[in-house]
Protein backbone atom coordinates (compact mmCIF):
# COMPACT_ATOMS: atom_id res chain seq x y z
CA UNK A 1 0.00 0.00 0.00
CA UNK A 2 3.23 2.29 0.51
CA UNK A 3 4.46 2.15 -3.13
CA UNK A 4 0.50 3.14 -4.02
CA UNK A 5 0.47 6.33 -1.49
CA UNK A 6 4.17 7.03 -3.59
CA UNK A 7 2.67 6.63 -6.66
CA UNK A 8 -0.82 9.17 -5.95
CA UNK A 9 2.12 11.36 -4.61
CA UNK A 10 4.25 11.61 -7.68
CA UNK A 11 1.33 12.02 -10.05
CA UNK A 12 -0.20 14.96 -7.98
CA UNK A 13 3.47 16.27 -8.17
CA UNK A 14 3.54 15.97 -11.53
CA UNK A 15 -0.20 17.31 -12.56
CA UNK A 16 0.96 20.51 -9.99
CA UNK A 17 4.06 21.61 -11.81
CA UNK A 18 2.51 20.81 -14.97
CA UNK A 19 -0.15 23.40 -13.85
CA UNK A 20 -3.05 20.73 -14.08
CA UNK A 21 -6.55 22.09 -12.73
CA UNK A 22 -9.01 20.87 -10.16
CA UNK A 23 -6.58 17.93 -9.30
CA UNK A 24 -8.88 15.77 -6.89
CA UNK A 25 -7.86 12.90 -5.56
CA UNK A 26 -10.02 10.08 -4.92
CA UNK A 27 -9.83 7.33 -1.92
CA UNK A 28 -11.55 4.40 -2.71
CA UNK A 29 -9.94 1.90 -0.57
CA UNK A 30 -13.14 1.44 1.64
CA UNK A 31 -14.76 0.94 -1.16
CA UNK A 32 -16.58 -2.89 -1.67
CA UNK A 33 -14.91 -4.49 -4.04
CA UNK A 34 -13.39 -1.61 -6.52
CA UNK A 35 -10.80 -2.57 -8.82
CA UNK A 36 -8.41 0.42 -7.76
CA UNK A 37 -7.64 2.17 -4.63
CA UNK A 38 -7.24 5.82 -5.48
CA UNK A 39 -8.08 8.38 -8.84
CA UNK A 40 -6.78 11.28 -9.40
CA UNK A 41 -8.38 13.37 -11.82
CA UNK A 42 -7.79 16.68 -13.22
CA UNK A 43 -8.05 18.53 -16.61
CA UNK A 44 -6.33 20.02 -19.08
CA UNK A 45 -6.99 23.58 -21.00
CA UNK A 46 -5.72 22.47 -24.64
CA UNK A 47 -4.91 19.03 -26.21
CA UNK A 48 -1.73 19.85 -25.97
CA UNK A 49 -1.48 20.92 -22.31
CA UNK A 50 -3.08 17.30 -21.49
CA UNK A 51 -0.27 15.62 -23.27
CA UNK A 52 2.13 17.57 -21.82
CA UNK A 53 0.35 16.56 -18.49
CA UNK A 54 0.17 12.95 -19.19
CA UNK A 55 3.80 12.67 -20.27
CA UNK A 56 4.95 14.68 -16.81
CA UNK A 57 3.29 11.79 -15.28
CA UNK A 58 4.69 9.04 -16.93
CA UNK A 59 7.77 10.32 -16.19
CA UNK A 60 7.96 11.57 -12.99
CA UNK A 61 6.60 8.37 -11.73
CA UNK A 62 9.14 6.39 -13.94
CA UNK A 63 11.76 8.95 -12.46
CA UNK A 64 11.13 8.73 -8.82
CA UNK A 65 9.62 5.21 -8.37
CA UNK A 66 10.73 3.40 -11.19
CA UNK A 67 6.96 2.46 -12.23
CA UNK A 68 5.36 2.16 -15.42
CA UNK A 69 1.59 2.61 -16.35
CA UNK A 70 -0.24 -1.03 -17.30
CA UNK A 71 -1.78 0.78 -19.98
CA UNK A 72 -2.29 4.22 -21.34
CA UNK A 73 -5.96 5.04 -23.10
CA UNK A 74 -7.03 8.10 -24.92
CA UNK A 75 -3.64 9.61 -26.36
CA UNK A 76 -4.89 10.18 -29.95
CA UNK A 77 -7.64 12.29 -29.42
CA UNK A 78 -5.90 13.85 -26.11
CA UNK A 79 -9.82 15.12 -24.57
CA UNK A 80 -9.50 12.27 -21.83
CA UNK A 81 -6.29 10.03 -21.33
CA UNK A 82 -6.35 7.29 -18.73
CA UNK A 83 -3.24 5.87 -17.20
CA UNK A 84 -3.71 3.05 -15.63
CA UNK A 85 -0.79 1.89 -12.63
CA UNK A 86 -2.83 -0.71 -11.39
CA UNK A 87 -4.37 0.42 -8.07
CA UNK A 88 -3.78 3.90 -9.39
CA UNK A 89 -6.19 5.17 -11.84
CA UNK A 90 -5.28 8.88 -13.23
CA UNK A 91 -7.97 10.23 -15.30
CA UNK A 92 -6.91 13.64 -17.43
CA UNK A 93 -9.27 15.36 -19.12
CA UNK A 94 -10.14 18.78 -21.14
CA UNK A 95 -12.80 20.74 -19.20
CA UNK A 96 -15.78 20.00 -21.27
CA UNK A 97 -15.77 16.81 -21.06
CA UNK A 98 -14.97 16.69 -17.23
CA UNK A 99 -18.09 18.71 -16.83
CA UNK A 100 -19.84 16.40 -18.73
CA UNK A 101 -18.88 12.97 -17.49
CA UNK A 102 -18.55 14.31 -13.74
CA UNK A 103 -16.64 11.04 -12.95
CA UNK A 104 -16.62 12.37 -9.25
CA UNK A 105 -19.44 12.04 -8.89
CA UNK A 106 -19.99 8.12 -9.40
CA UNK A 107 -17.61 8.20 -6.54
CA UNK A 108 -20.13 9.50 -3.39
CA UNK A 109 -19.28 7.03 -1.22
CA UNK A 110 -15.64 7.58 -1.30
CA UNK A 111 -13.35 10.52 0.15
CA UNK A 112 -12.82 13.27 -2.25
CA UNK A 113 -9.69 15.13 -1.85
CA UNK A 114 -9.35 18.05 -3.49
CA UNK A 115 -5.56 19.22 -4.06
CA UNK A 116 -5.02 22.85 -3.12
CA UNK A 117 -2.51 24.41 -6.05
CA UNK A 118 -1.02 27.65 -5.92
CA UNK A 119 -3.11 29.82 -7.80
CA UNK A 120 -2.08 31.72 -10.80
CA UNK A 121 -0.77 34.98 -11.22
CA UNK A 122 -3.67 37.69 -10.69
CA UNK A 123 -5.71 35.38 -8.25
CA UNK A 124 -6.62 35.55 -5.17
CA UNK A 125 -5.79 32.62 -2.95
CA UNK A 126 -8.88 32.50 -0.21
CA UNK A 127 -9.46 29.63 2.22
Amino acid sequence: MLKTVQIVEKVVEALEDTKAHRIVKIDLRKIENCFCSFFVICHGTSSTHIAGLTDAVEEKVREDLNERPFHIEGLNGSQWVVLDYGDVVVHIFDKELRDYYQLEEFWGDAQIIPVESVPNEGQNKTK
